[in-house]
């Protein structure tokens, strides 16, 4: 059966349908989910668990070129830069499949990202359904704001 995404037609529409899938599924996983206001930011998401957030951004295709399936990295007309987000989600659509890759991994400085669901020794391979390593960042310990408005 096609995923019911494959009948989107509009561009627009099809990343917005991706979003809220997004938000589904990081729900399903004990996330909060907050969307930013507005469109002027480069992450598309924070999430938050245990009071710890990650900005998101989330990406989606379904063109299929060979074996691959390509995602543009740039926001608007901008490629994306280390400091832009924490973990891009990227959406297969034809597979209902995600990867929840590190914006080091993630960007590299290139222009697209290929994946390739059907080659487990891709470099993006351990990316795939990767859920769990959003949650890793939890026992990373965030800084505390002091009374004083320091940061300890």
């Amino acid at each position: 059966m096609l995923s019911p995404g494959m009948n989107i037609k509009h561009p627009k529409e099809h990343g917005e349908w991706a979003e809220m899938r997004f938000m589904v599924r990081a729900a399903e996983h004990g996330f909060i989910v907050t969307k930013p206001w507005g469109e002027s930011a480069h992450y598309d998401f924070v999430i938050e668990r245990h009071g710890h957030f990650l900005r998101i951004q989330v990406k989606s295709s379904m063109c299929r070129r060979f074996k691959n399936y390509a995602f543009m990295l740039r926001g608007g007309r901008a490629l994306y830069s280390a400091d832009d987000f924490d973990f891009m989600a990227a959406y297969i659509i034809p597979l209902d499949l995600w990867y929840i890759i590190p914006v080091a991994i993630a960007i590299a400085g290139i222009r697209r990202l290929y994946l390739s669901p059907e080659y487990p020794k891709s470099i993006y391979h351990p990316y795939r359904e990767a859920w769990h390593l959003l949650l890793e960042k939890e026992t990373e310990k965030p800084a505390r704001v002091s009374c004083v408005g320091g940061i300890e």
